[in-house]
């Protein structure tokens, strides 16, 4: 019997057996969709402007597909039956990637900026800080107000909270809450969240500070319309005795 040359590596493993459908790395693009003979579906959903929208076979949209030159993409695969569009494949991916970038430009950091106040915030402060919390909100940064309750300052936990909840009221119109004032340590936070551009409603201050407004402008009017017709009155009554004394003049 001839033995085997010895081996310092040891005996020889078979490759493993790859599964041909196994990819070796991250999906790219291409790999996203389904195009053409790929597609297994029976049936597919047509859409798009250039086919009636509608069922067909997939011989029948491998035909109207091949018919305008472009291929066959399978852009939901999941639906019932799948939905397939008839494209240029290459312009498809590129308007794709095109979306995708726009999307991420569009994507904006959340900006967080805080604005702090004490127990006892005199009203110079407070709408000095409103202010700010104002245009913070415009520019379409978030809020994240708090109470600072120093040493034997905590004591006075409900005032705070009273305060919060009158900030959260007077930027009504510019942002919604988040979150309600809630105690955490040393410290009430409160957050807010800007409200999207068109969709902002006018506090409710604002609104009665604009009707007692109205109502004054309205109250001021009238009283000048009286006072015209008042004055107008006047002078047609002067107006006819001297008239009258003018006739009586002439009669002597």
């Amino acid at each position: 019997m001839q033995k085997k040359p010895f081996n310092p590596a040891g005996p020889r493993r078979p490759n493993p057996v790859r599964n041909p459908q196994q990819r070796r790395g991250p999906a790219t693009a291409k790999d996203q969709y389904a195009t053409n003979e790929q597609i297994r579906a029976r049936e597919v959903r047509l859409v798009g402007d250039n086919v009636t929208t509608g069922i067909y076979s997939i011989r029948e949209a491998l035909e109207i597909a091949e018919e305008q030159g472009l291929d066959l993409i399978e852009i939901s695969p999941t639906a019932e039956p799948p939905v397939c569009k008839i494209l240029d494949y290459q312009k498809f991916l590129y308007q794709q990637k095109k979306h995708q970038k726009e999307q991420k430009a569009k994507a904006t950091k959340v900006v967080v900026k805080e604005i702090r106040f004490g127990p006892q915030t005199d009203d110079h402060d407070y709408n000095f800080k409103l202010k700010h919390a104002i245009g913070f909100l415009q520019e379409g940064a978030k809020v994240k107000a708090y109470v600072f309750f120093r040493g034997r300052s905590i004591l006075f936990k409900e005032q705070g909270e009273v305060l919060l909840l009158r900030f959260a009221n007077d930027l009504e119109e510019y942002g919604k809450v988040e979150q309600m004032p809630k105690l955490e340590g040393k410290k009430m936070f409160l957050y807010l969240s800007p409200k999207k551009a068109g969709v902002a409603k006018k506090s409710q201050q604002k609104m009665d500070r604009e009707k007692r407004e109205a109502e004054a402008k309205a109250a001021a009017q009238a009283e000048r319309d009286a006072n015209a017709e008042k004055n107008g009155l006047l002078a047609n009554a002067k107006g006819g005795d001297a008239l009258k004394k003018l006739t009586e003049n002439n009669e002597d």
